[in-house]
């Protein structure tokens, strides 16, 4: 439901008011709106789900409200359904990735689903193992550099490149040349776009579009657009015509393995439709934009928490160093291994979500496990984060524990208690290709490197669309000697 429709629906919901939270106690609307723009804001709302265990209205502005829900039962009577991506909030990402898979909705997201679940199957996948082995290997040559000064650095801008650099080459099949240094444009214009979306979701005065084109932000956003369009169409202007040659389409069904956008452009549906040329850059752009940002911050995170917990770091270099063996490089089949470094992957996500909070519009009424419910229209907001970090169903929940992800540990908890890829029909599709490179980078850093943290420089949690640290995530990286990871 929007605008004033939603808070009256709230003014009527009495219960509401008694169970859930609509502010704390002292705290103003203005007040809130700064607050959710602060450093604090993910830690405030695991307070709140303290005080109130289900779930508690969260208002962006005096006009727009969400249900904030972070207990499991909850979320599964929302994202056990299909209902769409709450329009207030996905609409500010249109002007970048279109109408992709993120905002779609109906048969024409179930096409679109459809047709891009080809691109993830294991066979496709396989021979990205080499793809992230390469950009990884390439990042911690220059941290060999970087570690001979001895002090602490920035770990996520290169993070940031190294994952572009991997999902350019899955996407279009080759690396950009400049994706290596700081001064790349595209990978500048996705950073910023990120932060410009962010801020204008936090920013009530924002969200009239009229009113953000003509600001500073407005038009930087703008031309970071330009910029991550120019390039997409560029590549896919370059291959389509490339792919008018009888002999470029014969090495493309005989090559080792084929990147993403070979297969959006010979994906067919029943009809033997295919995508637009409007819906392929769509698609593009939201893998792009997905897979990057979020596996810069999986990766950052979890390298943070091996330095916070060295002995758990140390575990999951030996069973890295055990599984490669006499090998060059990791293989697919090794990473099924992988289970310590896995477990504290997934520990490092129920700490650490890569995106903290996803919103829903609730296409029908929706009836809690507490005899509560919404209506139709209703907008809804799961906080992962907090989510994640429930007292109620994570013991000691600020603990690192990676036995929590044991088989038998896991067997009996909620199934929607941990999401960090969301949960139901509309999950995330690339998950299993995230987890792949998360795998293969991670295990290889730890391989190379030992890392401790600064104690000077402790990240700030920071949500903008993705988790960040307001002052990056500086760590100390000690190498382990040449050739210890190749």
């Amino acid at each position: 439901m929007r605008g004033c429709s939603w808070r009256a629906e709230f003014s009527e919901l009495s219960s509401y008011h008694v169970y859930f939270l609509l502010f704390p106690s002292g705290e103003k609307q203005a007040g809130l709106d700064l607050l959710i723009q602060q450093t604090g804001s993910l830690d405030k709302v695991v307070s709140w789900a303290q005080q109130f265990p289900y779930a508690s209205p969260l208002w962006m502005g005096p006009f727009l409200g969400f249900l904030n829900i972070y207990e499991p039962d909850y979320a599964k009577a929302v994202y056990s359904r299909g209902d769409p991506k709450a329009a207030d909030v996905y609409d500010f990402f249109l002007q970048w990735i279109g109408k992709g898979l993120l905002v779609l909705e109906g048969t024409k997201w179930f096409q679109h689903r459809k047709l891009l679940t080809p691109g993830f199957h294991y066979d496709v996948l396989k021979p990205y193992i080499a793809v992230f082995t390469s950009s990884a290997n390439n990042m911690l040559d220059k941290w060999e550099k970087k570690a001979q000064e001895n002090k602490s650095f920035d770990i996520f801008c290169d993070v940031g490149h190294m994952a572009l650099d991997s999902l350019m080459k899955c996407t279009f099949g080759k690396g950009d040349s400049g994706l290596c240094y700081r001064d790349s444009s595209y990978y500048q214009a996705v950073h910023d776009l990120t932060v410009l979306i962010q801020q204008r979701i936090d920013s009530f005065q924002y969200h009239n579009d009229f009113i953000y084109w003509l600001t500073p932000h407005g038009r930087r956003f703008l031309r970071a657009c330009q910029e991550a369009h120019d390039h997409t169409d560029h590549v896919i202007r370059k291959r389509k015509a490339a792919l008018q040659d009888k002999k470029e389409q014969e090495n493309i069904q005989h090559q080792r393995r084929l990147d993403f956008l070979d297969i959006l452009l010979g994906a067919r549906d029943e009809s033997d439709i295919k995508l637009s040329d409007a819906d392929l850059r769509a698609e593009v752009d939201t893998f792009m934009f997905e897979g990057h940002d979020t596996s810069t911050s999986a990766i950052s995170w979890f390298l943070y928490c091996m330095a916070l917990y060295p002995e758990h770091q140390r575990r999951c270099r030996e069973e890295a160093h055990e599984i490669l063996g006499d090998q060059v490089s990791f293989q697919w089949d090794d990473l099924g291994k992988m289970t310590y470094l896995t477990m504290c992957i997934k520990e490092s996500f129920r700490l650490y979500p890569p995106v903290p909070q996803v919103y829903r519009q609730l296409s029908k009424p929706v009836n809690f496990v507490d005899g509560r419910s919404l209506p139709a229209g209703s907008l809804v907001s799961l906080h992962i984060y907090a989510l994640h970090r429930n007292s109620a169903v994570w013991p000691d929940p600020e603990v690192f524990d990676p036995l929590r992800f044991s088989p038998d540990n896991a067997s009996g908890r909620h199934p929607f208690a941990f999401m960090p890829f969301s949960a139901g029909p509309r999950n995330c599709i690339g998950q299993q290709f995230a987890m792949n490179e998360i795998k293969v980078v991670t295990a290889l850093c730890l391989l190379r490197f030992e890392f401790s943290i600064d104690p000077l420089k402790l990240p700030i949690k920071m949500p903008q669309v993705i988790l960040r640290s307001k002052n990056g995530i500086h760590l100390h990286l000690k190498s382990l000697g040449p050739g210890s990871g190749k």
